[in-house]
């Protein structure tokens, strides 16, 4: 049939300059360091634990509010542009359907809070959207959770984060324990950080209860409150006090807690020295990182000509006087979280509420995050 013919021409054709698309946002996610893959609805469902699911019947569905899909998340890019290794023929022959008196059924969705997970369809997403749909016909599958998903919270993980908060404040009840403590964190994998710190604290406390002959230990809600008002605070203190915010301008106070946590261990091991206090730990710091490129220049001609004259014996924004204390408390006796922990042989488990939590493996490995 020449009509018929010629709508597949079209549609072929159509194919090719869509991957073409495809091809060029690929290489430009290449260049950016972007990520314009489809997401993967096993892996959200498996971080929302998703457990029900509620068949809510054939709706008309925003096209732009699809962000992922089931399996086969890599065949297409984040606006279903089709990449090289979709089925040419097929295509075209679901574009020529669109085109007909024949249409095409209904595609299956899963519902994640604000957003939608192709779960059969993808090529008929992809047609739809290069032919300028706005909506498409789908049967909806709502999963429910409690993280509130929307269509900005696929950009850059940030769904991944939400996620991982939630699971944070569930496992410590930090909103009832501290309602105003105002921790948000910019990447992913850190809520496990911080987690991780909370139960070194709990069990550094109780160490110290058991060498001053204390029955008494600490619970998980005490260890929690005492983290936060003994631990995080000061460093949060010591990081507005010196501005450090400013140099880092897309990050939140609890990005640089981390780092800063992190930086002070490794100070402490360089130079054998005790912990830091927050505000040396926070100054030796700015005087090294900044997320602007001006001071990021100057620091590092900073640092370099210190290395020139022979004069990095100690941290860079570190007094004579900080320096010979912390070295003393070391001399002392005192050591850094990651020394505590190596220097303890026994495998010691953590409660919480009579419930265990994982053992400790290794503390430093607790600040191995990268900036």
């Amino acid at each position: 049939m020449p009509g018929t013919q010629a709508i597949t021409y079209d549609s072929l054709e159509k194919y090719r300059r869509n991957v073409g698309k495809a091809q060029v946002a690929d290489l430009m996610a290449k260049m950016t360091g972007g990520n314009i893959d489809l997401v993967s609805y096993d892996e959200v469902a498996k971080r929302i634990k998703a457990r029900q699911q509620i068949e809510m019947g054939t709706q008309m569905v925003r096209l732009n509010k699809i962000v992922g899909s089931v399996g086969r998340y890599r065949d297409f890019t984040r606006t279903f542009l089709p990449r090289s290794g979709i089925n040419p023929e097929r295509w075209a022959r679901i574009d020529a359907a669109m085109h007909s008196l024949e249409g095409f059924p209904p595609i299956e969705v899963y519902k994640i809070g604000d957003v939608y997970f192709v779960r059969d369809g993808n090529h008929r997403v992809s047609v739809a959207r290069a032919n300028g749909l706005t909506h498409i016909e789908a049967y909806v599958t709502e999963i429910p959770t409690d993280v509130p998903l929307h269509m900005e919270d696929f950009e850059r993980d940030q769904w991944l984060i939400k996620v991982e908060r939630t699971e944070f404040l569930k496992e410590t009840n930090l909103d009832k324990i501290r309602p105003e403590h105002g921790i948000e964190l910019t990447a992913p994998g850190r809520y496990q950080i911080l987690l991780r710190h909370i139960q070194v604290h709990q069990y550094l406390r109780n160490l110290d209860l058991e060498r001053e002959g204390d029955q008494r230990r600490f619970t998980w809600p005490e260890a929690v409150a005492s983290w936060y008002d003994n631990i995080y605070l000061p460093v949060v203190a010591a990081i507005h006090h010196q501005g450090l915010l400013e140099s880092f301008p897309s990050r939140t106070e609890a990005d640089l807690y981390l780092w800063i946590a992190f930086h002070r261990e490794q100070l402490a091991r360089r130079y054998e020295l005790a912990p830091l206090s927050p505000d040396a730990a926070v100054s030796t710091f700015a005087e090294v990182y900044s997320d602007r490129p001006l001071q990021q220049a100057v620091r590092t001609l900073k640092f370099e000509l210190h290395k020139v004259l022979g004069d990095l014996d100690k941290p860079l924004g570190m007094s004579e006087e900080e320096f010979a204390e912390s070295r003393a408390r070391y001399a002392a006796g005192e050591r850094t979280l990651s020394e505590a922990e190596a220097a303890d042989e026994e495998q010691v488990e953590l409660g919480r509420d009579e419930r265990e939590l994982a053992p400790v493996d290794s503390v430093s490995d607790l600040f191995n995050i990268a900036a």
